[in-house]
């Protein structure tokens, strides 16, 4: 790895500000190989230079955030910073050390083993995002894998960090795309079947990459000076809005963390997202989501729907239980906090802060889907028949939403065709039929009640329920191009996801429910964290 005096015009260099690294204790071990780090929050680890960087794609919107132009962007320096072979002057590479619970169970220390820290760049505008590539390569925390990461799992990355961001749901975002050149050997299933692949580097920014297992590592083993060096560090350069002294800052922090949390999980259940593996180590503390693995879509509306093979015994991470596991998670955080903390009072007030920070948004959220402009007691089993109904008749929630815009106020006997476009399974259509015509009629008096402008509602309504999101099977059909040579099916994707929420003629495809052949296909409906 070398330091190119040739890609510095890429960045200014007194824009790096790296104040992880300059402030909190390093790991002593320059050499990269895999062990435990202990007293320290970060290893040295630069990228291991692949054999033909080639970029694939980027957000023109997050490379605008770190002052970069499109010649820029398309320069052979880019490539090579991006896609692992050299640092811009004033980066600093390194891996951070975490740990966390999986699956429920506490894995130890983690660390990131395939993601690797360029810096923090202080935009133009004072922002600070910082830099990581995923895919560049093993790190100290690399266990017994390679650090690498397959096309297909960097493509579903790259587009869902923007799509998410569009969507207006809390996110890390995403640069750059860049093919490495080389092969990556993965047993996609876990079934005993390997297979060479593709390989490529993500980009991914943030303002910050801490995650609840940076500090239940420190915890875990007794660390309480560095862990409460750490607390103070995260409050100080990600929360500078916080005041008073040390105490009322501790506690208003992990109260904002809990706040932040549930609204990006109310955001998720409003979309129809699933995050697939909600580990710990994978829950951000500036609430934003993050590692997009065995991610997925709610199709068919099923609360207990997981995309993550490995979860399939469990359904641990499906759909409907993600607001109860944000809470556990926030929980372990709180363990992990109590040494610093001279009550655990001001952390169970924490918890209490996310129960009823998820259930006003969640609600508020919620009515506005279904277009209503204030909450009534009987709106509680309106909502509650409509979900069922939507289970019990296989329906697409994403289409069922839209359409639902479509009803008139005042409809005294609505069809349950207005939903057609909704509905999966035609058998199921005509056995519910009486059912949505007796829930449309009662739902068209209440929407009649509000007195609401027709046309005002139905523009509500379609600023929050959106129109195309990134349906597994669509981004699995810009996989299959890519692999086969054709990258260009990423930015068109992209493109259309930048706009979720209006109808674009001539691009009804995007916003088609699942077909019946993605209904089983691998990358279709389930993914495993092979990647």
């Amino acid at each position: 790895m070398t330091t190119a005096s040739a890609i510095a015009p890429l960045f200014e260099h007194a824009r790096f500000d790296n104040r992880f690294v300059r402030e909190l204790p390093g790991d002593p071990e320059s050499r990269n190989f895999r062990r435990q780090v202990h007293a320290a929050c970060w290893s040295p680890a630069e990228p291991t230079p692949v054999a033909a960087p080639r970029l694939l794609a980027h957000a023109a919107e997050v490379a605008a955030l770190l002052d970069l132009d499109e010649e820029a962007v398309h320069s052979e320096a880019f490539a090579n910073v991006f896609g692992g072979n050299t640092l811009a002057e004033g980066m600093t590479a390194y891996a951070a050390c975490y740990g966390g619970h999986q699956f429920g169970s506490w894995a130890g220390q983690l660390g990131d083993g395939r993601a690797i820290a360029l810096g923090e760049y202080v935009n133009s505008r004072g922002q600070r995002w910082e830099l990581q590539l995923k895919g560049a390569g093993p790190t100290p925390y690399s266990r017994t894998a390679d650090g690498r990461a397959v096309l297909r799992s960097s493509i579903r990355e790259f587009l869902c960090s923007e799509a998410m961001h569009h969507l207006g749901v809390p996110t890390t975002r995403a640069l750059s795309l860049v093919a490495t050149g080389e092969s990556v050997v993965r047993d996609m299933l876990y079934d005993g079947h390997p297979r060479p692949e593709p390989g490529a580097i993500v980009c991914r920014v943030s303002p910050s990459f801490l995650r609840f297992g940076n500090f239940e590592i420190l915890a875990a083993r007794g660390d309480s000076a560095l862990l409460e060096r750490l607390v103070d560090f995260t409050i100080a350069r990600d929360f500078p809005e916080l005041s008073g002294d040390v105490h009322a800052r501790r506690v208003d922090w992990f109260h904002a963390v809990c706040e932040r949390t549930a609204v990006m999980v109310a955001h998720w259940m409003r979309v129809g997202f699933v995050h697939g593996v909600m580990n710990t180590d994978n829950m951000s503390i500036l609430g934003l989501t993050i590692d997009y693995g065995p991610y997925g879509w709610i199709d068919n509306y099923d609360p207990d729907w997981t995309p993550n093979t490995t979860d399939a015994a469990t359904h641990r991470y499906a759909f409907g239980r993600q607001p109860s596991v944000a809470l556990w998670n926030l929980a372990c955080l709180a363990n992990a906090l109590a040494a610093v903390f001279p009550s655990i009072d001001d952390l169970k007030a924490g918890l209490e802060v996310y129960k009823r920070v998820y259930m006003e948004t969640s609600s508020a959220m919620t009515l506005a889907k279904f277009g209503l402009r204030s909450a009534r007691p009987e709106d509680e089993l309106l909502v509650d028949d409509a979900m069922k109904l939507l289970y019990d008749s296989e329906m697409d929630m994403t289409s069922f939403f839209r359409d639902l815009a479509l009803v008139t106020p005042g409809m005294q006997s609505p069809s349950v065709d207005v939903l057609a476009d909704a509905f999966y399974d035609e058998a199921l259509r005509s056995k519910s039929a009486p059912a949505w015509s007796d829930w449309l009629a009662r739902y068209a008096a209440r929407v009649s009640s509000e007195n609401a402008d027709p046309d005002q509602r139905r523009s509500a309504m379609f600023a929050v329920n959106p129109r195309y999101v990134l349906r597994n099977y669509l981004a699995q059909q810009v996989i299959d191009r890519a692999e086969a040579g054709d990258p260009s099916g990423i930015g068109e994707l992209l493109d259309v996801m930048r706009s979720p929420y209006v109808e674009k003629p001539g691009l009804e495809a995007f916003a088609a429910k699942r077909p019946d052949w993605a209904r089983t296909k691998v990358g279709c409906s389930m993914l495993s964290c092979s990647s």
